[in-house]
């Protein structure tokens, strides 16, 4: 059973800058922040913290 949204939060992939693998999922408040969310993270394959994007 899908869960029911509620309100503007949906669901945002995150994409590293470096090597463009998707490792991340988060929420992000749409109304709020309309920009693409930018984020550092540890990515698996670089084996460093890079900036994440917000990919479609």
């Amino acid at each position: 059973m899908a869960k029911k949204s509620k309100g503007p939060r949906g669901l945002v992939t995150l994409e590293c800058t470096k090597c463009k693998e998707k490792n991340y999922h988060t929420t992000k408040n749409k109304r709020n922040t309309p920009d693409k969310l930018e984020l550092v993270k540890f990515c698996n394959r670089c084996r460093a913290n890079t900036p994440h994007k917000e990919a479609k």
